[in-house]
């Protein structure tokens, strides 16, 4: 992967991106003659965004994630999922895992090359506040990636030089996972400190976005008292607020004026498509890579709209957003599996008839204010437990417009409300890439995903999670590329 990596960190400043940044940079440019203007900069931070949304990057979306937790189901195993959960993890499986192309380690090491080499570059061309803020926006996606991959895999190899200048026959190393969670820190810290504090409007992360990914930063790290003060940090400045549309965070034009999304990876049909359309892979002609499972909807409280805003159900019509014309929604039809429950999410209601083609530009959201509020009170909850200000945030994400969930029983002790913290993340975040997550730093994810059966009328069919799934195997391609220095993780 490492002359991969070299090559591609060369060329990034050629990828396009949909972002308010240049959406029509060079094909292609040199090395050799770039770094020359200020411009050169723009080009090369569109670059950056840019390895969020290229083909070779799937891990980057935040909608398939689920089908690897209890959520759930994908009938074609995107990423790999089903292979996963039904034969269990290895260092040969594919798909996100170890995948040469596609897997989480490979895509966020590429855009770790291309962002080392913008750090070590951009000053030659900017000085002062915009150079401040151009290396906070780089910083914050390093630390992105850098967090995919400690969260996924655990410890992974540090890298920080500019990659155009390294030894390309240098063999890797795992560093420590403190190290790795220290340079996460580091980069976010320098992202608050260097980035507007403004909303988030343009596809330029901001002070905000960096703080968020940092509250779940210090939330994978159990440092609750710190991950509390920050959340509520951002929530006193008033930046952000809940859309009072929760479905419209999911779908354009709605998802550019929402005043609840902090981060987001963002494209703009026809330049800049999604590479993995949303509408095909819900429900799209040859595709069933996104069903509710049953538990799924059985997590649901009677009467939380919720449930028809994310899932459909059988005899949906076009009325309930059903995008095929003259029908109803009927569980064996249209690619709808029987027992499991197509996303509604995701889907923009105004697709009629998708087919395989379609050119869908929903943004990949990452980071929502209704998450801030929820992590806000699970750390201030296992700080301090439930107080006045645990129910408050918990409360607001629910008593939203177009929700009007009743507010929590009073008197709950700090292990209830850690189970009522834990359902609203289920069902608010559903289908946004969080539960897989949750579930490993929660330290149930084995309670609940070893012999999980995902369609009740399937029930011989079960999954497999064992402890060291905690974290993923690294593709074996690459223990045996840096052999010695890099050694499979414990378990493979």
């Amino acid at each position: 992967m490492k002359t991969r990596i070299i090559i591609f960190a060369a060329a990034v400043i050629g990828l396009a991106s949909c972002k308010k940044l240049d959406v029509n940079p060079p094909d292609k440019l040199s090395s050799s003659g770039f770094w020359k203007t200020p411009a050169d900069a723009d080009l090369a931070l569109t670059g950056l965004y840019g390895t969020l949304e290229n083909s070779n990057a799937g891990s980057f979306s935040p909608v398939l994630w689920d089908d690897f937790s209890d959520n759930a189901y994908s009938q074609n195993s995107q990423g790999g999922s089903q292979q996963s959960l039904i034969a269990g993890l290895t260092p040969t499986i594919g798909g996100y895992v170890t995948d040469v192309n596609s897997s989480v380690y490979t895509a966020a090491y590429v855009s770790i090359a291309a962002t080392n080499s913008f750090l070590a570059n951009v000053g030659k061309v900017l000085t002062g506040d915009k150079l401040n803020q151009y290396k906070g926006e780089a910083s914050f996606i390093r630390a992105f990636d850098y967090f995919l991959l400690a969260q996924t895999y655990g410890n992974v190899p540090i890298l920080t030089a500019d990659p155009v200048t390294a030894d390309p026959k240098a063999k890797l190393t795992k560093s420590n996972r403190e190290d790795v969670l220290k340079l996460i820190e580091s980069d976010l810290d320098l992202a608050i400190a260097s980035l507007p504090d403004n909303k988030y409007t343009t596809g330029h992360v901001v002070k905000a976005s960096a703080q968020g990914i940092k509250v779940r930063v210090l939330l994978f790290e159990k440092k609750y008292a710190e991950a509390a003060a920050l959340a509520k940090t951002i929530i006193d400045a008033g930046q952000f607020s809940l859309n009072s549309n929760y479905a419209a965070n999911f779908y354009k034009p709605d998802q550019r004026t929402s005043p609840e999304i902090m981060f987001s990876i963002q494209f703009q049909a026809p330049s800049v498509p999604q590479p993995f359309p949303i509408t095909i892979l819900i429900i799209g002609t040859g595709y069933k890579d996104l069903q509710g499972t049953q538990d799924m909807i059985n997590e649901y409280e009677p009467n939380d709209p919720r449930k028809t805003m994310t899932f459909f159900f059988p005899g949906d019509t076009q009325a309930q957003g059903w995008p095929y014309p003259n029908t109803v929604g009927t569980p064996g039809v249209n690619n709808w599996t029987v027992g499991f429950y197509p996303a509604k999410k995701w889907l923009d209601p105004k697709s009629i008839d998708p087919q395989p083609g379609m050119l869908d530009d929903q943004d990949y959201v990452w980071l929502r204010f209704a998450d801030i509020k929820l992590m806000y009170a699970e750390a201030q909850n296992e700080a301090i437990g439930p107080d006045a200000s645990v129910y408050k945030q918990v409360n607001e994400v629910r008593a939203r417009p177009g929700v009007n969930m009743p507010a929590l029983a009073s008197g709950l002790s700090q292990e209830a409300m850690r189970d009522k913290i834990r359902h609203e993340r289920r069902v608010e975040l559903a289908l946004e890439g969080t539960r897989y997550f949750d579930l490993r730093r929660w330290g149930v994810a084995q309670q609940k995903l070893n012999g999980f059966i995902q369609n009740p009328l399937t029930p011989a069919t079960k999954t497999i999670y064992r402890a060291n799934f905690d974290f993923w195997p690294l593709p074996q391609s690459e223990v045996d590329r840096n052999s010695p220095n890099l050694i499979q993780n414990t378990g493979y």
